[in-house]
């Protein structure tokens, strides 16, 4: 079976048209198959986020993660683009949903696309890709510990983000929600009450949390990793997709 995969910056058109930077991966074995809208977390568009990126092409999906951080800092280090994002208040949700949707545009546009699309997030990326789904017409949605879905940031705060749960009578496609019991933003009782609220409307969805796991339990370069809860949660998400993007 051939298995090569191309990886590459490109340009896309995001909110309002305006060309952003982005990071692609995709198989070149013919396809059919489904994309992937990878959302970078708050630390930025960097290595290990280009990383995810192509795990997604090595197994079977074309990817790609827009750098979101585009318009305030061009060119610049992920820690600098961070900085400079944070002390703006993060990332507005209207551009965040154009940014997304130009994306999903581009993936749809490759010969080897099926239509159908999903987005996944982690951290703020989580939130964002929950908010994606509440507002694009998406086939599957995965938020990895978003924090201020359900709740509002404490004061003080260095980022400016509303819940999204008012939303959510809108979600267009199911939610996979990938959480450790160890975290304070989204804590367990968040989830919890999201859960909740989730079912109450009626919307498809599955949530796992992992007890002894906290904030970015995903990110192999850092002590918050926890293989065990990693390597489940990736389990999960390729038989998510795997029902989900197929066709």
């Amino acid at each position: 079976m051939y298995d090569a995969v191309l990886a590459e910056t490109v340009n896309i058109h995001g909110d309002g048209g305006d060309v952003i930077e982005a990071y692609a991966a995709r198989p070149l074995d013919p396809g059919p198959r489904g994309g992937v809208v990878v959302i970078h977390h708050m630390p930025g568009y960097d290595a290990s986020t280009k990383e995810i990126t192509r795990t997604f092409a090595v197994n079977g999906y074309n990817a790609i993660c827009p750098n979101l951080y585009s318009r305030e800092a061009p060119g610049a280090a992920p820690d600098d683009a961070a900085a400079a994002v944070r002390a703006a208040g993060g990332v507005p949700d209207d551009r965040l949903v154009g940014d997304v949707a130009g994306a999903a545009a581009w993936l749809r546009a490759l010969t080897t696309a099926n239509g159908k699309i999903a987005t996944i997030g982690y951290c703020s990326g989580g939130r964002q890709s929950f908010l994606a789904a509440c507002r694009l017409d998406l086939d599957a949605a995965v938020d990895c510990y978003g924090a201020f879905v359900m709740d509002a940031p404490p004061e003080g705060a260095p980022v400016k983000m509303t819940p999204v749960v008012g939303q959510a009578a809108n979600l267009s496609c199911p939610v996979l929600g990938l959480f450790g019991e160890d975290d304070a933003y989204p804590s367990p009782d968040e989830v919890k009450r999201l859960d909740e609220e989730l079912t109450r409307l009626g919307k498809d969805h599955e949530f796992h949390s992992y007890p002894g796991a906290g904030h970015a339990f995903f990110s192999v370069d850092r002590p918050a990793y926890r293989p065990e809860a990693a390597k489940d949660a990736w389990g999960r998400i390729w038989d998510f997709f795997g029902r989900h993007l197929a066709g």
